[in-house]
């Protein structure tokens, strides 16, 4: 989310109705999160000052480990060189500490190579964007989910309960500290991570909706503690349920 605002917002940059846009002091401390998307707190290090040339060998983009050579355009001014900049700055940043751990496995090679087109200058901020929306579609619509065996069979649905909620097992990238809260597609992708952790016996899929829509599933240890809820369903492993527990 954090990243796909910040290239939401550097393609304005690019395109602003003052020209491109470059941000001089671009650090994290500058930005902030307001409703969901990622705002510019101080403007007054912007610049719409492209670099002047007269030749090529004029329009080197320098960064403390890496060098990009850029074309010096017929009017004499660096191509690009602002939103070049701004974009490898949200790469060394923002990419290299957000992007490689933050989603399911199927899609992080779309991340990585959003990364590594990025890290290298490959992308223009146009392509950048162009691909962050198409791995928000995969994710949003679960078509990145590989065509498995259906593993919810393995599982007895409990219409009519919840678990009781309380500190339990903990996962990663959990979205509470208390226990393993992850965002899921559907019920049948909640089983295949339930069938991935060795604590896992029971998840219940929670009215709680992320940025993307999508539902948290809350996963548990224990099918034992229900109490009575007429709007949810938990899901036991049958390996974990017996008639005296059920």
């Amino acid at each position: 989310q954090i990243c796909l605002s910040l290239v939401k917002l550097l393609f304005y940059l690019a395109h602003s109705p003052l020209g491109s846009i470059v941000l001089l002091d671009f650090q994290p401390r500058q930005f902030v999160m307001v409703d969901g998307n990622l705002k510019v707190t101080d403007m007054d290090d912007a610049s719409t000052e492209e670099l002047s040339c007269k030749e090529d060998n004029d329009c080197t983009l320098d960064f403390p480990t890496k060098r990009f050579p850029l074309k010096c355009s017929a009017v004499g001014k660096c191509e690009g060189i602002n939103e070049k900049k701004n974009l490898f700055n949200a790469y060394r940043y923002f990419f290299t500490y957000l992007l490689p751990y933050s989603a399911p496995l199927a899609l992080r090679p779309f991340l990585s190579d959003i990364l590594n087109a990025t890290g290298d200058l490959r992308y223009g901020i146009n392509e950048t964007l162009k691909a962050f929306e198409k791995v928000l579609h995969l994710y949003k619509s679960g078509l990145y989910l590989q065509k498995k065996p259906l593993l919810l069979k393995d599982y007895i649905s409990l219409k009519g309960f919840r678990m009781v909620e309380g500190e339990d097992y903990k996962c990663w990238p959990s979205y509470s500290h208390l226990g393993c809260l992850l965002s899921v597609h559907s019920a049948e992708e909640a089983a295949a991570i339930c069938n991935s952790q060795s604590q896992c016996q029971s998840f219940i899929i929670t009215q709680q909706r992320t940025w993307t829509g999508r539902p948290l599933a809350l996963f548990q240890s224990s099918s034992t503690d229900l109490i009575p809820d007429a709007h949810a369903v938990v899901y036991v492993k049958r390996s974990a349920s017996s008639g005296e527990r059920l």
